[in-house]
């Protein structure tokens, strides 16, 4: 049994400066990223133990909308979490993982460049979470883990049926 990390970087938003950072919304086109990453998680079969995202508008709705491909129970796991706007590092991932079962998925839904640097951090991989895009690490304690999936908003509209 082994932990799983996934993250979620928050789709497709406005641009910088039309209004407040914090509440940037979606675009119609991170609006469609984000049900495809949901169909993308549903199609995978994924269980989530934990959720946490956060706090800024358009991680929000990432979530929300990607949460509304899965049952229910899945739906009210969601929590915000303040850490995740903003310098979010892998202690912080191993310590929201720690209250988990061995065998337990969390997903976190954030920003860059926390995604990517969180990655690096607890695999040693080089690798960029686009916006919109899925990642998930195969935990091994402390040491760190395996990168064992990486998907780009085109790879997830592919495995979600739809259009990228």
């Amino acid at each position: 049994m082994v932990r799983q990390l996934w993250l979620l970087r928050h789709a497709e938003a406005e641009p910088h400066g039309t209004r407040a950072d914090e509440q940037r919304a979606l675009t119609d086109r991170g609006e469609r990223q984000a049900a495809m990453a949901g169909i993308a998680l549903a199609s995978l079969g994924v269980s989530f133990q934990s959720i946490l995202t956060s706090p800024k508008l358009r991680a929000l709705q990432t979530a929300r909308l990607a949460l509304a491909e899965l049952p229910a129970a899945q739906r009210e796991l969601l929590a915000t979490h303040t850490p995740l706007a903003g310098d979010f590092d892998a202690a912080q991932a191993l310590e929201a993982l720690s209250a988990l079962d061995a065998d337990g998925a969390l997903l976190l839904v954030g920003h860059e460049p926390d995604m990517s640097r969180l990655l690096g951090e607890l695999t040693g991989a080089r690798a960029a979470v686009k916006k919109g895009g899925l990642a998930m690490v195969r935990m091994h304690g402390a040491a760190g883990g395996e990168l064992a999936l990486l998907m780009r908003p085109h790879d997830i509209a592919l495995l979600a049926g739809g259009a990228g």
